[in-house]
C-alpha cells in the first residue's frame, strides 16, 4: 500500500505549516476567527486539489492525443451548507479550453475520463457531494 504521510506545525495562533514534497505550505484561519490569514482555508484547498488533479489528467490525456491549446482555465464553485459542520453540499467545475481549431470530441473525451476515471479526487468527493461540469470552447482566430 502507497501511503500519504504530512506533518504540520503550528504557526501563529491558528494556522498550520507543513511540508509537501518539499514545499512549504501553510493553512489558516481568517482573522476574524482568531486566525492570521497567513495562508488559505483547508476546505478552499479541497478545491484547489480537485482543479489540479482533473486538470493535470485532461492535460496529460491531451498531450498523448497530441491535443494543443493555448491555454485552460478550471473555475469552480462550491455551496456551503448552512449549519455545522458546514461542508460542500455541490461543487460544480467549468473547464474553459482556448486555442485554435480544437478537436471538441478529443476535449470532452478527457474531461470525461478524468472526471469519470483517473481524477482520485474527484472520486473522493463525489461520496460526499454531487460534482457537476460544463466545458466552455473558446476558439482563437488566426
Amino acid at each position: 500500500m502507497n501511503k500519504t504521510k504530512i506533518e504540520a506545525s503550528l504557526k501563529g495562533s491558528m494556522g498550520f505549516e507543513m511540508d509537501l514534497n518539499g514545499h512549504n505550505l501553510i493553512i489558516d484561519a481568517a482573522e476574524e476567527i482568531g486566525g492570521d490569514d497567513l495562508g488559505p482555508r483547508p476546505k478552499q484547498l479541497l478545491l484547489a486539489g480537485l482543479i489540479g488533479c482533473t486538470g493535470i489528467d485532461v492535460m496529460s490525456i491531451l498531450k498523448k492525443m497530441r491535443v494543443e491549446l493555448d491555454d485552460l482555465e478550471i473555475h469552480v464553485e462550491a455551496d456551503n451548507t448552512e449549519e455545522h459542520p458546514k461542508v460542500y453540499e455541490n461543487i460544480h467545475l467549468t473547464y474553459i479550453f482556448k486555442g485554435k481549431d480544437l478537436p471538441h470530441d478529443n476535449i470532452e473525451k478527457a474531461v470525461t475520463l478524468s472526471q469519470e476515471r483517473y481524477c482520485g479526487v474527484t472520486a473522493m468527493l463525489e461520496k460526499a457531494t454531487p460534482i457537476t461540469y460544463d466545458i466552455v470552447i473558446e476558439e482563437n482566430g488566426g
